[in-house]
């Protein structure tokens, strides 16, 4: 079951955050919007990437976001 915290989170606000995250390392994920098939669960849709966005994502949060 979800948190009250997890509740709250606007998915279209975390979209919009993640994608403003990721273009600050030069990350793109093209597919990344709010999955409106669940609007209850307030899935984010990641979507698929090739492997070497994949690991400069890796390479990102290992850096702590630092470019």
């Amino acid at each position: 079951m979800a948190t009250k915290e997890q509740q709250d989170i606007d998915p279209f606000t975390a979209t919009e955050s993640l994608r403003a995250a990721l273009a600050e390392v030069g990350i793109v994920l093209p597919s990344l919007a709010v999955d409106s098939a669940s609007p209850a669960l307030r899935l984010v849709e990641l979507g698929r990437v090739r492997a070497d966005v994949a690991a400069r994502l890796a390479e990102a949060l290992q850096r702590g976001g630092k470019v």
